[in-house]
């Protein structure tokens, strides 16, 4: 059975390596080629360590590096990835991160977009002290498998995986200010978060495999959830999950579905 992207080729938008879970995810489901055009330069539009700010959410960044991608490689179609890291909005002691993947096919006219929060991420910081435990918080966060960031002022080291090169750094850095260790949240350091990527681009993956029934356009999937659950016992609306709306990312085409 054909897939809708056999012999189709895509520009992934990346500088760290996200194309080892995400092109053989989209290939084995959709038959797309996924490739990552030289010198593309994702960092232009945004680091997690502040050097260069991100200002546009993260649809919109993780559109123009598709555009960018595109625009590289010569293809009509684009892929990328965005990322977020910070406290639960319910329970704020407990981090939580939210990833995006974005597929636009000019060729179709299509924009396809899959989202996932998650608490299976290691995002924790720490600022240094005469009390603090250095080694108990590298071994709660996986290092040396999951790189570290040393700040203090203007001063930072990131990609930081061996014992001696912490140490280093924290000494190089004490002369700037206070000092301060954060989680490498580049995905090409941090496998906590390169397994999550992976899980996001197999939900994409399928979604593209999924097409419309009323135009054959590839993409159907959730768009939006209905909010308002009757509770059992007086009728009232509640702020669970009611249905779950499905629709086309070309045309209008929607199916409600009761929440399972």
């Amino acid at each position: 059975m054909p897939r809708p992207y056999d012999g189709m080729r895509a520009a992934l938008a990346t500088c760290h390596a996200k194309d080892r879970v995400i092109a053989p995810a989209l290939c084995e489901a959709t038959g797309l080629e996924v490739t990552v055009p030289a010198g593309i330069d994702t960092d232009s539009l945004g680091t997690f360590t502040g050097e260069v700010p991100r200002r546009l959410s993260m649809r919109e960044t993780a559109r123009a590096k598709a555009r960018m991608g595109m625009t590289l490689a010569g293809t009509n179609i684009g892929i990328a990835s965005e990322g977020s890291f910070g406290p639960h909005p319910v329970i704020p002691f407990l981090p939580v991160a939210r990833e995006l993947l974005l597929l636009l096919d000019d060729t179709r006219g299509l924009e396809i977009v899959e989202e996932l929060s998650s608490e299976s991420t290691n995002f924790a910081a720490i600022d240094l002290t005469p009390q603090t435990d250095l080694d108990a918080f590298l071994a709660q966060i996986g290092f040396p498998r999951h790189a570290v960031i040393v700040r203090a002022g203007t001063m930072l080291f990131k990609g930081l995986s061996q014992h001696d090169s912490v140490g280093e750094a924290i000494e190089q850095a004490k002369a700037h200010g206070p000092v301060r260790i954060e989680t490498d949240m580049r995905a090409h350091l941090n496998p906590t978060r390169m397994a999550e990527i992976g899980r996001l681009a197999e939900k994409l993956a399928q979604r593209m495999a999924t097409c419309c029934s009323a135009c054959g356009a590839p993409g159907f999937g959730m768009v939006r959830c209905d909010i308002g659950l009757p509770c059992e016992a007086c009728g009232a609306k509640t702020q669970l999950i009611r249905a779950v709306i499905s629709g086309c990312a070309l045309c209008s085409s929607e199916v409600t579905e009761p929440r399972r």
